[in-house]
């Protein structure tokens, strides 16, 4: 199968993020900047620490606290879009770093397959895993071993039959309800083709 280099886009928590943080002063009275003045005066690294520090002595909601702890330690997502952006392939990096790394060659197969889907597919890597958006994410990629990646699905209610293994999502709520075991290129058959096709489908309203 052909690659092309994968184009990420921001992630969807990025935009919800930035619009907390645009609102602060009005919800909070300071702003992030003010925030980020008064967490560094009180010499706590980490997050935790911050978010509780931020609850407890200032009230904050745990949206704000998070974003705020965030941006405190560095993290890209409380930082912008460009922040994001500069911060996404180092996630896949990780992601497949070491042992993992012969999974790679998988993980780009299936994301480019993804992306001839439709153009309104959007790749997002996170710290632990790659959702594939449509409107929702209607799958999502995650090295679980040293010789699988997990092609997770968004498949609802859908019976499992096949090489597609019902996660228990669907019963809890969850957007993923399934997956499909990637060991090889062999892995990435017809079946696999389908289901990611089925998922995309389903994401459509």
């Amino acid at each position: 199968m052909a690659r092309s280099p994968v184009q990420y886009t921001v992630h969807p928590a990025v935009a919800h993020g930035q619009a907390i943080i645009a609102g602060l002063a009005d919800s909070t009275g300071r702003s992030l900047p003010q925030w980020l003045k008064l967490v560094a005066a009180q010499k706590l690294e980490e997050r935790r620490a911050i978010m509780a520090w931020l609850k407890q002595a200032h009230g904050l909601g745990m949206s704000s606290a998070m974003l705020i702890a965030e941006a405190a330690t560095g993290g890209a997502e409380a930082l912008g879009a460009g922040g994001y952006l500069r911060a996404a392939p180092g996630y896949v990096e990780a992601l497949f770093a070491g042992p993992k790394a012969a999974l790679r060659p998988l993980y780009e197969d299936l994301t480019n397959l993804a992306l001839r889907l439709g153009r309104d597919v959007k790749i997002s890597p996170t710290k632990t895993m790659v959702p594939l958006y449509r409107k929702h994410v209607f799958a999502q990629l995650k090295p679980s071993t040293r010789t699988r990646l997990d092609l997770g699905l968004a498949l609802g209610g859908l019976k499992a039959s096949g090489r597609l293994i019902d996660t228990g999502g669907f019963a809890k709520k969850d957007r993923i309800t399934h997956r499909i075991a990637i060991g090889s290129a062999a892995d990435i058959d017809a079946q696999t083709r389908d289901w990611l096709k089925r998922a995309y489908e389903l994401d459509a309203g």
